[in-house]
């Protein structure tokens, strides 16, 4: 039943996250030519340029995943990548994705970062990453956002 449940959370927050984050944008492209919203082009440029140099930095670090470990059990999450679990791109998409949706609506955006906590857990408990993984994804990515979205564009 665990593992059932690890196998759902992690499937389904992902792809409903994946799935939020185009529709934001399609909102914010329709209603940007009536300037009801904010920026369409902050909210694409903010996560793809943290997406891409959170990317390099890990394939630099290359830090093995727990099932690479000595003696470690087959994680649950079927991964059969090695390396580049530091920091996690699952999580910190989520967390910066989650910033992202709180510059346009504040509660939907706690929400989906209640959610990136979830798929947090269920990476860990599926085996794929250690906890020092999600924790640092969850901060990079609402720290990539915060700089985006309120140290940088307002002086832009």
């Amino acid at each position: 039943m665990k593992e059932k449940t690890i196998l759902i959370l992690n499937s389904v927050l992902t792809k409903a996250v994946y799935l939020l984050y185009p529709l934001l944008l399609i909102y914010l492209a329709v209603n940007h030519l009536t300037d009801k919203a904010p920026g369409f082009i902050p909210a694409v440029l903010v996560p793809g340029i943290s997406f891409v140099l959170v990317s390099v930095f890990r394939s630099k670090i290359n830090a093995p995943r727990p099932y690479e470990m000595p003696g470690a059990a087959a994680p649950i999450i079927q991964k059969d990548a090695p390396g580049k679990s530091f920091p996690s791109r699952h999580v910190f998409s989520i967390f910066v994705i989650a910033v992202t949706v709180f510059w346009v609506w504040p509660l939907p955006g706690i929400l989906v970062g209640i959610a990136g906590a979830v798929l947090s857990w269920s990476r860990v408990a599926g085996g794929v990453h250690f906890p020092r993984d999600v924790i640092a994804g969850a901060l990079i990515g609402i720290g990539c956002g915060v700089i985006g979205y309120y140290v940088i564009l307002p002086f832009i």
